[in-house]
């Protein structure tokens, strides 16, 4: 009578390659989430690569990194500063009593030898901006006035805050809410407290602006070694 084999489990049996590779499909991405993801990927990377993207950092403000508004001044080697900056930095040389330099290479600067880049204020008049209400993107020239008159997410006052009506929403809502406004059905002592705070306001902001327009005619700030600031008007 012949030896028997002795049975081999099936647990110990290696597993078959269309099994392993059955498994490794199960678990794996499909391939329209691969394309999707791929997609995506590429879609960030251009937007990164965006041209008025790598204008903008270029044109940029030697000093505040912003893209300038109106003027652009630069110095003899060519570091560009949006006219706000430069104004501030030949104010702050002049009440400390210096010589205006260039903050990117600290060549000595002035009125006289600034000069404006008309070709980059022409090119970043041209550069795509995001609108702060709507999100969307207009040309930097046509931006403000999109804002102020033209978008339909503008914030807008109600017609009827100068008696008292405190509402501030998107102008394309404004309608409705005049027409359901209360404030034009209150009574006359009402309408006159409200006018008296409004008023109350005004004088304190005007009362602040004239104090700016004094201190900024003043010629000439000089320090005396007690800490305290000295004004004149007339010239040295």
């Amino acid at each position: 009578m012949s030896e028997t084999q002795p049975a081999t489990s099936s647990s110990e049996l290696p597993p078959e390659p269309s099994v392993t590779v059955e498994i490794l499909d199960e678990f794996s991405e499909p391939d329209a989430k691969k394309r999707k993801i791929s997609s995506a990927q590429s879609n960030s990377q251009l937007k990164t690569d965006k041209l008025e993207q790598r204008l903008g950092g270029i044109f940029c403000c030697a000093v505040c990194l912003d893209l300038p508004k109106a003027a652009v001044y630069q110095c003899s080697n060519g570091h560009l500063m949006c006219a706000g900056c430069f104004t501030h930095v030949l104010a702050d040389a002049r009440l400390r009593d210096e010589m205006a330099t260039c903050p990117n290479c600290r060549v000595e600067i002035s009125k006289a030898s600034a000069t404006r880049n008309l070709a980059v204020e022409h090119a970043v008049s041209e550069l795509p901006s995001e609108c702060q209400f709507c999100n969307k993107e207009y040309p930097r020239n046509t931006l403000e006035r999109h804002e102020e008159s033209l978008c339909e997410e503008r914030i807008s006052s109600c017609k009827f805050s100068r008696i008292g009506c405190p509402w501030r929403g998107p102008v394309h809502e404004s309608v409705q809410h005049e027409s359901e406004c209360a404030h034009p059905n209150r009574s006359g002592l009402e309408v006159m407290d409200a006018l008296q705070v409004i008023d109350q306001k005004s004088a304190i902001e005007r009362k602040l602006f004239d104090s700016i327009f004094e201190l900024l005619g003043y010629e000439k700030i000089t320090f005396n070694g007690q800490c305290g600031v000295h004004l004149s008007n007339q010239l040295s």
